[in-house]
């Protein structure tokens, strides 16, 4: 299973490490010098040191088929041959400038971005983050519609500044009760665990109709748009009925405001389109990015129409948003990912691993209570006698799955609002025969979890 079994994994890159040399030396330093908060998916974690393609080596040259890709960011695969070149590049003509000075790399890409995005999106402001792209996005939604109050979803999440903490919607990732200022929470569209008691598709998407009453009764009755991730992320890959955003969207901009498809994680062809937007028919009028747009170096971006980017009647600027390295990398990412059509090939090895995740759910119901997603951003939600129809979140099964794949050599990933969902996001380079290794540990994982609990 920890066998490198493809030409372009044939081999890491066999650099000569410094430091410490073993797992315990390297979580002795975290110990030491780092927040506790910030912890490892497993109860023996794993210290990566290489990565190529779809796969990663630890400290002590274990190697693993790496289904997570950096919380979806490694788009094109580690150490991506064009991304790398690119990067070395730039790196040897010019590292950093801020946005004072024009570079070619950010106007290059900031071009290029229109011209993939949906719609009329035509100006880009570049940052650092996507919580930073999230918090531009909100600015950019009152300056444009003269309106202070933001709907964001319950489950959502935004990022660790302080607006992105206000507007996430989970209270695991909220570091303070003083956030949510100006923010209104609207119900998540979780049909597994709909907060309406209601039934898709008998529903009609009332949770999107809500919005009408939650605005009537919540805010001024004039907002500045709603921000939401069209497959929510951290909340467990929540996938919303292909109906929300068009509802959604028409009463928002109704009441006032504008929608902002937030794309962090959904973007650059990982749900098997180029946006995740574009399976639910709505343009945006504005949408944030990052994660996989430069392959794993810090980049965010904020993309909006013509008029809500010239209704910002100050200076703004980012010392390191746009960093023209990041945007080399960036402008890179975007080739590979449109000229070798990976978001087909995440639609297609997406469609395999789906069918793969249902067929194991039909030979272990006692756990796994909903597989969701789309493309290659699959989720399992792990409940306790699923079989029975029950639905309560088991966090300590999927914490077991998580450790019982690790061993066997696969790394996935942990999220929702309860802790109970298991989160699969390969990079877009993935092949079916990778697809299919995965799935023969995560049956063998599910067996050795129920066994072992």
């Amino acid at each position: 299973m920890k066998t490198m079994d493809a030409a372009s994994e044939s081999g890491f890159g066999g650099l000569e490490l410094s430091g410490p040399t073993s797992t315990e030396a390297v979580l002795k330093q975290y110990q030491a010098h780092l927040f506790p908060q910030v912890k490892s998916l497993h109860t023996e974690p794993v210290v990566v040191t290489e990565g190529r393609g779809c796969r990663v080596k630890d400290l002590e040259g274990e190697s693993y088929l790496d289904f997570f890709g950096g919380i979806l960011t490694i788009s094109v695969g580690h150490a991506n041959e064009e991304v790398n070149r690119a990067v070395i590049a730039q790196v040897g003509r010019l590292s950093h400038i801020s946005t004072l000075y024009p570079t070619l790399p950010m106007g290059e890409l900031a071009e290029r971005l229109a011209r993939i995005t949906p719609g009329a999106l035509q100006k880009c402001f570049f940052t650092a983050s996507g919580s930073e792209a999230d918090e531009a996005a909100v600015m950019m939604a009152q300056c444009y519609t003269g309106n202070t109050e933001i709907i964001a979803l319950r489950h959502g999440y935004s990022g660790r500044t302080l607006i992105a903490q206000g507007l996430t919607g989970n209270a695991g990732w909220r570091a303070s009760a003083h956030l949510a200022v100006g923010v209104r929470h609207a119900p998540a569209p979780y049909c597994y665990r709909c907060p309406l008691k209601l039934t898709y598709p008998k529903c009609g998407v009332a949770c999107a109709k809500d919005l009408e009453e939650l605005i009537a009764t919540t805010t001024s009755g004039r907002v500045a748009g709603l921000l939401a991730e069209p497959i929510q992320g951290v909340g467990g890959f929540v996938t919303p009925p292909l109906e929300y955003f068009a509802i959604a969207a028409e009463i928002v901009r109704k009441h006032g405001g504008v929608f902002i498809a937030d794309e962090v994680q959904t973007g650059f062809g990982r749900t098997g389109r180029m946006w995740g937007i574009e399976h639910y028919g709505v343009e945006p009028d504005m949408m944030t990015m990052a994660k996989g747009i430069a392959n794993g170096l810090p980049l965010g971006a904020l993309i909006a129409t013509a008029p809500i980017a010239d209704s910002l009647q100050k200076s703004t600027l980012s010392t390191f948003g746009g960093n023209p390295v990041s945007c080399a990398a960036a402008n890179a990412v975007v080739e590979v990912v449109q000229r070798d059509n990976l978001a087909d090939n995440a639609a297609r090895q997406g469609t395999l691993l789906r069918e793969g995740l249902e067929r194991l759910q039909r030979k272990h119901p006692l756990h796994m209570g909903d597989v969701r997603g789309m493309g290659l951003m699959q989720g399992i939600e792990l409940v306790e006698d699923a079989e029975n129809g029950e639905r309560t979140p088991d966090p300590s099964f999927t914490l077991a799955l998580l450790d019982a794949a690790r061993e066997r050599g696969l790394l996935m990933g942990r999220g929702g609002t309860y802790g109970n969902v298991i989160r699969i996001a390969p990079p877009l380079t993935v092949s079916a025969a990778q697809v299919e290794e995965a799935l023969v540990v995560i049956d063998e994982s599910l067996a050795s979890a129920q066994r072992s609990g």
